[in-house]
């Protein structure tokens, strides 16, 4: 079974999903499936309907969830030093053409957010990041075509 590596921020929020889904978003569907019951002829019952559908959401996810947590690997990047660049590293990129600076941090794929700098490990940019140190050029082909970026910094917070 191969392992998920994430922060433990990651972490955290998958937990805290999980536990929404189990205790709030669970009991509120079969209430409202139980109420549509009541309503009569299932087969042209809208409300039975749409509430038997978000319950097999609920379930799928729920599913999903415990499949990651139970193969988590949690990684505290804080822990990490050096100047290569690996799982959980803050990397700040200088992009060659047009000299404008980025930074994202490396994470699991579930954590990732890249409006606000969280990059997916799975991403094209970090595999070609990952194992490469401060002053190394990196090509990253891009829906745009092919970009070229230097890394300016590395640090693990």
């Amino acid at each position: 079974m191969e392992k998920v590596p994430m922060t433990a921020a990651g972490y955290n929020r998958l937990q805290e999903e999980l536990k929404h889904l189990k205790t709030i978003e669970r009991p509120a569907v079969i209430k409202a499936i139980a109420e549509a019951r009541e309503h009569g002829d299932l087969s042209e019952n809208a409300e039975y309907h749409a509430a038997r559908e978000r319950q097999s959401f609920i379930e799928g996810r729920v599913g999903e969830l415990e499949d990651k947590i139970s193969r988590a690997e949690v990684i505290d990047p804080s822990k990490l030093s050096g100047d290569t660049v690996k799982f959980g590293a803050t990397v700040t990129l200088a992009d060659q053409d047009t000299d404008e600076e980025i930074t994202y941090q490396i994470v699991g794929s579930e954590e990732s957010d890249i409006k606000n700098g969280f990059l997916s490990i799975t991403s094209p940019l970090a595999r070609a990041l990952i194992g490469k140190s401060i002053g190394d050029s990196v090509e990253v082909s891009t829906p745009g075509g092919s970009k070229l970026y230097e890394i300016v910094t590395v640090a693990f917070r």
